[in-house]
């Protein structure tokens, strides 16, 4: 019995849908749904079937996991090749939102785009990469930071592709020599979705990476990020002082901008003007004033902080410090008695402040201001369905820290269907916190170096490496993950 037999706009509209994966064909029927559309489903099908009451926000989420699954359809790309429709004269007519499931298009591209972010947001991808090489179209999936390919088509296929996806964006369709950005608002079963477009020209034609943003998934309370319980109270802690900076930093894709929306989410009491400058807008926060930046008429971070005053602001929360303007201007935003959260790419805690000194920011103003620091990465967490343990060698004991002569059992990837045979399922946060205390603050003042703070502020206290072994030893992850995510130059005197 094909889940299609029962189509989402009858599903939707009657409150029937079949739940996948039952041993017998079981409907989720919403409560006040018409018996005769039980009926209907039952006749469509053809097959004796048993029926599941739901609430109607129970079945909202059934109905997003029913029609959610269906994966990428290889042979619709390849119809596809050699196809050119001409997409200009959609343009005007596309929805602001469009429901993928609801469509009855039969068009090839735009059952592949479909197809694409149905079995993306299935496989919990981030981003979507499109690249056309000299023979073919390549797509990857990035999936808990890492890269894998699902579909190789002809090449004849990425003119039209990318031409559909710019339409959907709101792209100039025309303009093939620029890079451009766009956004799309999509719905998958009553699931409100954004998926940013970015396009580049290359040797080969253009490449598409799409982003894809799901509030649902990013607007986590602090306690599910992982943090250790020392860690969040001392964050919450620096959460609670009425004024300064507080930084969190971190490579790209580390998740810093969902420490920040979850931070933003204890701050919003509703007693508080909290404003947000970003760079783009990715997730929309209730009752939190947010201005997306417009560099081509001079809407940027520091402009924008200059006149915010003027606003009544308690907290505001700037994107990225990414130039010493923007960085002097939250400082001294944080001198007239307000709270600034931001970020700003290092490698660790202490690296901020190397940083921001090295972008020209007066020690002075970074003591009096800073409240704390928060270095981040995320690690791959192992699949609890194959992964496989093991007793560690005394060479990979040292590189880890240990005792040479301790015995701990470890795990390690192997791989499985429901990993994708990867070995890995979701990830982990790992965290080190520098508190600007008293001590702390004298050091900067007086230009103390990265290595000495690091050697004051974490004498009691994890660095990265440290606080990621304890995924490790509780075999949550493994010891290659953590030495490649979390290489560390303290312990080794280099890179290990």
């Amino acid at each position: 019995m094909s889940r299609s037999q029962v189509t989402y706009a009858f599903a939707r509209d009657k409150g029937v849908a079949v739940i996948p994966g039952r041993a017998a064909l079981t409907f989720a029927v919403r409560e006040g749904a018409d018996p005769l559309a039980v009926l209907e489903a039952a006749r469509v099908t053809g097959i004796p079937a048993e029926l599941e009451a739901m609430t109607s926000g129970k079945f909202e989420r059934q109905l997003s996991e029913s029609f959610g699954q269906s994966g990428i359809d290889g042979r619709a790309a390849e119809a596809a090749a050699g196809r050119a429709d001409d997409l200009e004269t959609l343009f005007d007519g596309l929805p602001q939102t469009e429901d993928l499931l609801a469509g009855d298009g039969d068009a090839p591209i735009i059952t592949l785009i479909n197809g694409l972010l149905q079995d993306a947001i299935r496989r919990r991808a981030s981003d979507i990469h499109i690249d056309p090489f000299e023979d073919k179209l390549t797509v990857r999936y990035r999936i808990d930071g890492e890269l894998q390919e699902v579909l190789s088509a002809s090449r004849r296929v990425a003119a039209p592709l990318v031409s559909r996806i710019k339409v959907m964006s709101r792209l100039d369709i025309a303009e093939k020599r620029m890079p451009q950005d766009g956004r799309i608002s999509l719905s998958l079963g009553g699931r409100a979705l954004d998926v940013r477009v970015a396009t580049l020209p290359t040797r080969y034609g253009e490449r598409v990476a799409l982003r894809l943003l799901d509030t649902r998934q990013a607007l986590l309370g602090l306690e599910s990020l992982g943090m250790d319980t020392d860690t969040l109270g001392r964050f919450r802690s620096a959460l609670s002082e009425p004024n300064g900076v507080i930084l969190v930093t971190g490579p790209t894709g580390s998740g810093k901008t969902t420490t920040l929306y979850s931070a933003l989410a204890v701050l919003n009491t509703g007693r508080v003007n909290i404003m947000t400058l970003e760079d783009p807008v990715e997730y929309g926060l209730d009752g939190i004033s947010q201005t997306p930046m417009d560099h081509k008429v001079g809407l940027t971070f520091a402009a924008t902080l200059r006149s915010i005053l003027r606003n009544d602001p308690n907290i505001v929360m700037v994107g990225e410090i990414r130039d010493v303007e923007t960085a002097e201007v939250a400082l001294e935003f944080a001198l007239t008695g307000r709270l600034a959260l931001s970020t700003i790419h290092t490698n660790s805690s202490a690296g901020a402040i190397t940083r921001l000194r090295d972008m020209g920011v007066e020690s002075f103003l970074l003591a009096s201001t800073l409240r704390a620091i928060l270095a981040q990465r995320l690690l791959r967490q192992l699949c609890p369905h194959c992964k496989e343990a093991y007793t560690p060698t005394p060479a990979l004991l040292e590189r880890l820290g240990l005792a040479p002569d301790s015995a701990p059992l470890l795990y390690q990837a192997k791989g499985c269907p429901s990993c994708n045979h990867t070995g890995y399922d979701g990830r982990l946060g790992v965290y080190e916190l520098l508190v600007v205390d008293g001590g702390i603050r004298r050091m900067i003042h007086e230009g103390a170096t990265e290595e000495e703070i690091e050697r004051v502020a974490f004498a009691r206290y994890d660095m990265l490496f440290q606080n990621g072994l304890r995924h490790v030893l509780s075999g949550e992850s493994s010891a290659e993950e953590l030495l490649y995510v979390c290489r560390r130059e303290a312990w080794f005197g280099g890179s290990v």
